[in-house]
């Protein structure tokens, strides 16, 4: 397996966050990526939203909520993936 890239999030007021990129694809105009929380093994995993324009120098992420799009975005990576199955958090 190759080394994940790994990316460094900071919100503002809180500690940086560090997750490992599976995958990144575009839809609609939006860029989204598929985060873990751990290189190997099971983790949590997130599907962000690009919500920055094209050509700012910083991206502006957001965690991807909604159903709908949750459920297109994440139909696109697991065809992008074949080992990774996405199980939703009944919360």
């Amino acid at each position: 397996m190759s080394k994940l890239e790994k990316i460094t999030f900071n919100a503002d007021g809180e500690d940086a966050v560090e997750f490992y990129v599976l995958e990144q694809t575009r839809i609609g105009g939006y860029n989204y990526i598929l985060v873990t929380d751990f290189e190997e093994g099971d983790g949590e995993a997130l599907i962000l939203k690009d919500m920055s324009q094209d050509g700012e120098e910083e991206s502006l992420f957001t965690i991807v909520s909604d159903d709908e799009e949750l459920e297109a975005v994440s139909g696109v990576f697991a065809n992008m993936l074949d080992d990774v199955e996405f199980v939703q958090d009944e919360d």
